[in-house]
């Protein structure tokens, strides 16, 4: 393999050989790197938190044997378990992202990593939505009926839930817009980084 210095004189290496050069990073790269990652962050905690207090709110949506049960109703088995599976994907992506933000390197290989995000945060929030778009229809249609009339409590925390999971799928949703950015950048560049 040619050294850097021969190469720099003229001598031209043979196509097998390849000169890897380390990326230079200036430290106002650094910085706005370590700032993308931090917002990346701050989407994932809040779609972390309005999916657990969404599906908090559903469990908790029981005030007796006499009242309607959250568990009685499709619509809302499937808001409660897609919420709380996108606060468990949540609290994993947190972890990877305060990973890369206190070590500079992604926590599976890079490439690995860039297409994870991006293909698991576009899934789960299709699942919040269409589980959020369920519930509201459940939701909506039971206004209608006795069992908002008995139990107006239940049809509120219902709707409650239904809203915070919606709230968790528009963070979840800017956390796919950034994470796609990535993969953006990682087609153009071969780097998930864009500077």
């Amino acid at each position: 393999m040619l050294s850097p210095q021969a190469v720099h004189n003229g001598e031209t290496p043979s196509p097998h050989h390849r000169i890897l050069t380390p990326q230079f990073h200036s430290t106002v790269t650094l910085r706005k790197l370590r700032r993308f990652n931090s917002l990346i962050l701050v989407f994932r905690l809040a779609a972390f938190a309005f999916s657990l207090a969404s599906s908090v709110f559903m469990v908790t949506n029981s005030r007796g044997s006499d009242s309607p049960h959250w568990f009685d109703f499709d619509a809302f088995r499937f808001v409660f378990a897609a919420n709380a599976i996108v606060a468990l994907y949540s609290l994993f992506e947190m972890g990877v992202s305060v990973w890369e933000i206190s070590t500079g390197a992604t926590l599976f290989p890079e490439i690995l990593q860039v297409w994870f995000d991006f293909g698991h945060d576009q899934v789960f929030a299709y699942l919040l939505l269409s589980a959020d778009s369920a519930g509201t229809a459940l939701a909506k249609t039971l206004k209608g009926t006795d069992t908002c009339k008995a139990s107006n409590s239940f049809c509120v925390q219902s709707d409650i839930s239904v809203a915070l999971g919606f709230a968790g799928f528009m963070f979840l949703g800017f956390s796919s817009l950034l994470s796609g950015f990535r993969v953006v950048c990682y087609i153009i560049n071969g780097s998930r980084f864009h500077l």
